[in-house]
């Protein structure tokens, strides 16, 4: 049966691929939803591409950095889970903006002690590891709340657009500026700018509705349903993890990487263009087309080809088989995403019941991708002092970035042709 509780923003009768035609097909609610993720996203490409890079220049240390990120993922993940009886019993829209303040302040306590941020880079990682757990917690809550099964492929696939979007200009103009003023004045300037558009994201989160929880929050919720035989949780959350597992290390080691290999932030700008470029075509293309593929086979193929496409680094770790490796990426990621995401939340929406504790359903999501994060980062924080060469990294990449495919495996049964929302057999 189809999940009964929906929020219907969406005009499904008339979705298309089209920019005019998607302005018709939102309600104005869901639009400024995606604003307000674009100007968060544009924000966070714009300096947080560059804060690995930026710590590593004033510190050289691989550690200081794979630290800082252990903190941030940490603290982020538990800030979900105790923030979770804020958004579910009062105003969620609190959380949001919480979240993008709190962002600001870190860029503006970075820009205070500047070279001197890297003597807190634990801590500074903990004020950023609060600050996304407030900010996704309450829009993954609220994302669920305007999409429906019905919906979910297309808004990923602009949300992956505008995400897209925002990597080709913001980090090329990071790059551009920091090069332009030689170094620690650009990086002022850029944090600066950040700071700004968060600012200018609270602003306009104020024209979103408010948005008041139901019910009580449940703290244990998550642990009981992975307790229970037959639970479709007990798939997801390894599932999840394995998602987890990959972004816990290529979100700031590939673009540390670029960095250190070419030595000009400029040429990370560039990397970072071109990669966006093809990563909001092929989401586009995905969140049209994805649901008239068999998913199972496309999901599979996705997972696969992220991993191939990090041999060719084998030969050399330079700027054009790192490029080769993104562009790659960039085009079979969203085979892998959006479904994953996707059918998350179908779970979560599958009946009334599910949906009205969609708050703690989010929050164990969550806490599956931070126990993969973490368990990618402790991978890297064990190599890294042994060896730190160029073929050891790649190695880890490698390692790490075929992990996803036992994502696919646990993800088969929610993926089977005609079945795409209804709850697995063996998990009724």
């Amino acid at each position: 049966m189809r999940a009964c509780y929906k929020t219907n923003v969406f005009n499904t009768d008339s979705l298309c691929s089209g920019g005019v035609v998607l302005a018709k097909a939102l309600e104005k609610q869901a639009i400024l939803l995606l604003v307000v993720q674009a100007l968060y996203g544009f924000s966070s490409a714009l300096s947080g591409t560059f804060v690995p890079v930026y710590l590593w220049k004033s510190s050289g240390s691989y550690m200081i950095i794979g630290w800082f990120t252990f903190a941030q993922y940490a603290l982020g993940g538990l800030t979900f889970w105790l923030a979770g009886k804020w958004v579910k019993e009062h105003n969620k829209m609190h959380s949001l903006r919480a979240g993008i303040a709190l962002s600001g302040i870190f860029y503006c306590v970075v820009l205070l002690l500047g070279e001197g941020a890297k003597d807190w880079a634990v801590l500074l990682g903990l004020l950023s590891g609060i600050a996304m757990g407030l900010f996704w917690l309450a829009f993954n809550v609220v994302y669920f709340e305007v999409t429906d099964p019905d919906t979910r492929n297309r808004y990923n696939g602009w949300a992956g657009l505008l995400g897209s979007a925002a990597g080709i200009v913001a980090p090329w103009l990071s790059g551009f500026i920091i090069t332009s003023m030689q170094g620690e004045r650009g990086y002022r300037v850029i944090f600066m700018l950040s700071l700004a558009i968060f600012g200018l994201g609270v602003v306009l989160s104020f024209w979103l509705k408010k948005r008041h929880g139901e019910g009580r929050y449940e703290w244990t919720l998550g642990l009981r349903q992975l307790k229970e035989k037959g639970n479709p949780w007990r798939r997801l959350f390894p599932a999840i993890a394995a998602q987890g597992v990959r972004e816990g290390v290529f979100m700031f080691l590939v673009g540390l990487t670029v960095y250190i290999a070419t030595r000009n932030e400029s040429k990370l700008g560039l990397y970072s263009l071109i990669t966006s470029l093809v990563a909001l075509i092929s989401f586009g293309a995905a969140g049209k087309w994805m649901g008239k593929l068999r998913l199972i086979w496309s999901m599979l193929a996705g997972v696969l080809m992220i991993g191939v496409v990090i041999v060719p680094l084998f030969w050399g770790v330079s700027y054009s088989t790192l490029l080769v490796f993104g562009i790659g990426t960039a085009l079979f990621l969203p085979l892998y995403m959006i479904p994953m995401t996707t059918k998350v939340f179908d779970v979560i929406g599958r009946n009334q019941e599910s949906a009205a504790h969609r708050e703690e359903y989010i929050v164990l999501r969550e806490m599956a991708l931070t126990t993969g994060r973490l368990i990618g980062l402790t991978a890297y924080l064990i190599v890294i002092p042994n060896n730190h060469s160029p073929k050891a990294i790649t190695w880890l990449m490698l390692a790490v970035g075929l992990v996803p495919i036992a994502g696919w495996w646990w993800m088969r049964s929610f993926l089977q042709q005609g079945d795409t929302r209804r709850q697995p057999a063996a998990d009724r």
